[in-house]
């Protein structure tokens, strides 16, 4: 191991990719994406057939309510087993995988795939590690992720892991070495989510990573770059995978208890995640919206009222919320309220509400899926406005973490798709 790695939180890592395996079969979208649309993963059901693919290896949170849930569970670490048995997997040692992922719309995010120490990474509220979580974990959403990782000789990843690099130091510098690097793999995803290409980052090409994350990490610089004094430095923050990493963290904590004191290089303790600045031009941050169902709309209306009496329905001065049900689309604004964003208003409400009067909400990425969702009858969807980029590093270091759910980067078919993985045994 790159010595220069071992304080930054970030190294490179022993990487599995598949080897004469139809790539478009193999790669598909996380697992936290179209929950409400059963649809799509029967789609690629459909597609993938009995071809090798990460499919097999993951269950989808739209299906985490089925009947068979526990067998399906055992099917995918038998999956991984039979992978690895079968010689599936090639092995790229001590790497980075530098990726170019053109979205639908064909602007290219670029992002750097490796291991982050599990040590150095808090997703509480109110942390002061080197990476934290970005937004609220729902720690009911743990365990059953957890079901699935701690029986698991392989992880999939798809956190992405954001930098707040405005002068473009530690990424985009490996992009004008490509020529001189290894491609890995280059093909279109599947149902027209764009393309992907990677090239391996190894050797000397490390050095200069190191050298400008521990740049970015310096305490002096960091401070004097905030405004800050004294402030433990963030330099890594979770944009997307939340609940992923956190369920790393829970079952490398089980682990860590069953090892010898201070014998901790276990290859549990990282976890693979992708490596993206914040300032990447294709990089949007896209509200998530809430549609509640088995609920009556007038109702859920009615009590957002009385739970803010500085509410009124329709426009005014203060914090908008569209909403959308069968019968009626409005507006709710909310003059003077205690969250500074939107998303916070509304999640406090839904939280009391849900816990009052029954119902389920589901986190829905897209403005048309929620319209679409929140108009059936028993239905409503709260449209959320989105929430500036530029906001996120600073909020994180003086607020702590945003209210669960704030933004997406991106709509569900820009989001990682499962591509490399690690062995985790």
């Amino acid at each position: 191991m790159n010595e220069k790695f071992c304080k930054l939180g970030f190294r490179p890592a022993d990487i599995l990719l598949p080897k004469n395996c139809n790539m478009e079969k193999w790669s598909v979208v996380a697992c936290d994406q179209y929950t409400s649309e059963p649809e799509y993963w029967k789609s690629v059901e459909d597609f993938v057939g009995n071809a090798p693919s990460t499919l097999h290896m993951i269950l989808p949170e739209a299906e985490l309510n089925a009947d068979g849930v526990e067998e399906r569970i055992s099917s995918i670490n038998k999956n991984m087993d039979d992978y690895l048995d079968s010689g599936v997997f090639k092995e790229i040692k001590e790497s980075f995988i530098l990726v170019e992922r053109t979205l639908k719309n064909g602007d290219v995010r670029t992002g750097l795939v490796g291991a982050v120490d599990l040590e150095q990474y808090d997703y509480n509220k109110g942390a002061a590690s080197l990476i934290r979580a970005t937004e609220g974990t729902v720690l009911e959403r743990i365990p059953p992720r957890v079901r699935v990782r701690e029986g698991a000789s392989l992880e999939l990843p798809h956190v992405m892991l954001l930098i707040d690099d405005p002068e473009c130091t530690v990424i985009e510098p490996l992009t004008e070495q490509k020529a001189q690097l290894e491609t890995l793999y280059d093909f279109d995803l599947m149902f027209g989510s764009g393309h992907i290409k990677g090239y391996r980052v190894s050797g000397k090409a490390l050095d200069s990573v190191a050298d400008a994350l521990s740049a970015l990490g310096d305490p002096t610089s960091f401070n004097k770059k905030y405004g800050l004094e004294n402030k433990p430095v963030l330099l890594f923050a979770v944009g997307d995978g939340n609940h992923s990493l956190a369920t790393a963290k829970e079952c490398w904590e089980r682990i860590k208890k069953t090892l010898p004191c201070g014998e901790y290089n276990h290859p549990a303790r990282y976890a693979l995640v992708e490596l993206v600045n914040i300032h990447d031009k294709s990089l949007n941050f896209e509200p998530i919206h809430r549609v509640v169902f088995e609920t009556d709309p007038d109702k859920i209306i009615r009590e957002f009222l009385n739970f803010y009496p500085s509410a009124k329905l329709g426009e005014g001065e203060g914090q908008r919320i569209e909403f959308v049900s069968a019968q009626k689309r409005g507006v709710l604004t909310v003059k003077n309220p205690e969250s500074g964003l939107a998303v916070g208003t509304l999640q406090n409400f839904l939280d009391q509400y849900i816990k009052k009067n029954g119902g389920r909400v589901d986190y829905v990425h897209g403005e048309e899926v929620a319209e679409s969702l929140g108009s059936k009858p028993g239905n409503i969807g709260f449209l959320l406005p989105p929430m500036g980029k530029s906001e996120l590093f600073t909020t994180i270091i003086t607020d702590g973490v945003l209210p669960r759910k704030t933004f997406s980067m991106g709509h569900a078919y820009d989001k990682r798709f499962y591509l490399e993985c690690r062995k985790i045994k």
